[in-house]
């Protein structure tokens, strides 16, 4: 890994870390901000009302059964909304004049976003308030700093595919942090590797850096042994057909994912 993807990976790990506790604090106290939905267990509470204090979850068709007034739509109403909700039909079923209802979802299921791929918690997270890739990301522990690639996608709902450079992200660029929405998922893919074989110090897999020449590859590789050459580096590689063919590269070429880069011995 060169020194600077080493400093982005360790600068996006701290940040993950002190991040993660304040996005949490953050996520339950914007809880007006979150659209119940279908799924979703709510837990109501009428103050000096004990026997109408419980645990609600809400139907796949949006409504949840309360006592005394029976069902209530509440899908697309946040919590302070069903509040009023409870409150005002308590009222006019002239059951309590004026009620003190509060209502805080236990258990998000309506508005998830998967979070998937070289992440440290790998799986589904409520949707809560207006999110973004990043909040999402230190949601799930943040990425793998070995494995993770520093290229990411957003999948929508709808299934288009919004790429996500995790580098620019992180140096500020606000269109590669979008707002996700329900049912997106956001997957953080392995890095693309190279091979390195023949006459270098250290042969074998190594993580393929944005734009790595093959000088850089060699590099990696711990640098040309006594008899190492940089004349007639061969790599292998894979058509489009899936056919392995071969082709001579200088120094200041590219290395393309999973090539295999042999380095030959010096004649002299």
């Amino acid at each position: 890994m060169s020194s600077g993807s080493k400093k982005f990976f360790a600068i996006l790990s701290l940040l993950f870390a002190f991040t993660l506790p304040s996005l949490i604090e953050a996520q339950q106290t914007t809880g007006d901000d979150y659209r119940v939905g279908p799924g979703d267990l709510l837990h109501i509470t009428v103050f000096g009302y004990p026997d109408l204090t419980g645990d609600v979850r809400v139907s796949q068709t949006g409504n949840m059964t309360f006592p005394l007034i029976g069902a209530i739509p509440v899908a697309g109403l946040s919590p302070r909304e069903v509040e009023t909700s409870v409150s005002d039909k308590l009222a006019s079923g002239h059951f309590i004049k004026q009620s003190q209802v509060t209502v805080l979802v236990m258990e998000y299921q309506s508005q998830r976003v998967a979070v998937m791929g070289e992440v440290a918690k790998p799986g589904q997270y409520p949707l809560v308030g207006t999110r973004h890739v990043l909040n999402l990301l230190a949601d799930a522990g943040g990425v793998l700093i070995a494995t993770a690639g520093d290229q990411a996608v957003l999948i929508r709902a709808n299934g288009a595919r919004v790429p996500i450079d995790l580098v620019a992200m992180m140096n500020g660029d606000a269109s590669q942090n979008p707002v996700v929405h329900p049912d997106d998922t956001i997957n953080v893919p392995k890095a693309a590797q190279f091979y390195i074989y023949g006459e270098v110090q250290r042969p074998g897999v190594y993580r393929l850096e944005r734009e790595m020449t093959v000088d850089a590859a060699i590099s990696a590789g711990g640098g040309l042994t006594r008899r190492g050459s940089e004349r007639g580096i061969v790599a292998k590689r894979h058509g489009t057909n899936g056919k392995e063919y071969k082709v001579r590269l200088r120094g200041s070429d590219l290395v393309q994912p999973d090539d295999v880069l042999m380095i030959k011995e010096s004649w002299f």
